[in-house]
């Protein structure tokens, strides 16, 4: 499905970022748009930054499902500061909190929470019913091998001493006078 993402840009609060951005809405079924502004309140303004392709897998159905229980049901839009003339570059949006915490992982990409509207929820919730499938849990079985009566791998077996071979050097010292 066809995804606008809308971007607000605000006056930054330090003097290191003179400019603040944040996702704050997705559009449904939204055209091609490219950076096209629709909205300004004195020096904040928003702007439809891209449309991107929302894909839903099969295999990522529990992910989704986690998503849209949460307290508020979320999109997360996945971007990069911008490498052309456009100021951040918008390279995803995903229903999966799993695939959205991957990305957060390296630190480059910039991913915003976003929540997700009514239609969008509902399309989803019925991508879930139509392809989730519930894990069965099974239990393994412990294995009846006793690997507690024997202790390997302590020390040199080359020295016959049952404790650990680390001398102190004060030990050592001893030793040598």
């Amino acid at each position: 499905m066809p995804v606008g993402i809308v971007l607000r840009k605000t006056p930054g609060v330090t003097r290191w970022a003179a400019w603040h951005w944040t996702a704050v809405a997705v559009l449904p079924g939204a055209p091609e748009a490219d950076w096209r502004e629709l909205r300004r309140e004195g020096e904040a303004v928003e702007y439809h930054a891209a449309t991107l392709t929302l894909e839903l897998h099969g295999a990522e159905t529990e992910a989704y499902l986690h998503g849209i229980t949460a307290e508020v049901p979320s999109v997360f839009v996945v971007m990069r500061a911008g490498e052309g003339s456009d100021p951040l570059d918008v390279l995803l949006v995903t229903a999966s909190p799993y695939e959205a915490q991957d990305y957060t992982d390296s630190g480059e990409e910039i991913v915003e929470k976003v929540p997700m509207p009514h239609g969008l929820v509902a399309w989803v919730r019925d991508f879930i019913e139509d392809f989730h499938e519930d894990e069965v849990f099974v239990k393994r079985k412990r294995d009846k091998k006793r690997v507690d009566l024997v202790q390997d791998g302590v020390g040199d077996p080359r020295i016959g001493k049952a404790a650990d071979i680390y001398a102190s050097p004060a030990l050592k010292r001893g030793r040598l006078q």
